[in-house]
C-alpha cells in the first residue's frame, strides 16, 4: 500500500464521526522506485491531506518532509523529489490502520489493506 492509498482511506463503521485520518502501524515497509512525474505531483497535491502524508512519513521513518507545504513548494526540485518518493515509492507491506474514532485496527497483509466491515458495523 502506497502512503497515497493511505492519505485516501478513512473508517466507514456506522457512526464514525471522525473517521480520517487513519493511524498507520507498519511493520514492514519497501521503497520501490517509481518514474518521477512532477505534472502528476503538481495535480494531486490539493487532494493531499500534508499532515496525514507527513505523518505517515515519519512512521516508515521517512522525515524528509516538512511539518506544513503549501502549493508554492512545487516550483522545488527537490521538495518534488521528497514528495514523490513519500507519496509513491514508500509501500508498506504489513501492518494494520487504526480507526481514530473507535480503535478498530484494519489489517494490511502483502501490501493490501482489508477495509472490509463487519455485519453490524454497516
Amino acid at each position: 500500500m502506497r502512503l497515497l492509498t493511505h492519505n485516501m482511506l478513512s473508517c466507514n463503521i456506522k457512526g464514525v464521526a471522525d473517521g480520517f485520518p487513519l493511524r498507520l502501524e507498519a511493520e514492514k515497509w519497501a521503497e520501490k522506485e517509481v518514474e518521477l512525474n512532477p505534472d502528476f505531483l503538481r495535480h494531486i497535491f490539493p487532494k493531499i491531506e500534508w499532515k496525514a502524508l507527513a505523518g505517515a512519513a515519519q512512521v516508515v521513518g521517512y522525515g524528509e518532509l516538512p511539518d506544513e507545504a503549501d502549493a508554492t513548494m512545487l516550483d522545488s526540485d527537490d521538495f518534488l523529489r521528497r514528495f514523490h518518493h513519500a507519496l509513491l515509492e514508500i509501500h508498506v507491506e504489513e501492518g494494520a490502520l487504526v480507526c481514530p474514532d473507535t480503535g478498530r485496527r484494519f489489517p494490511i497483509n502483502k501490501g493490501i489493506p482489508n477495509m472490509l466491515l463487519h455485519e453490524d458495523e454497516v
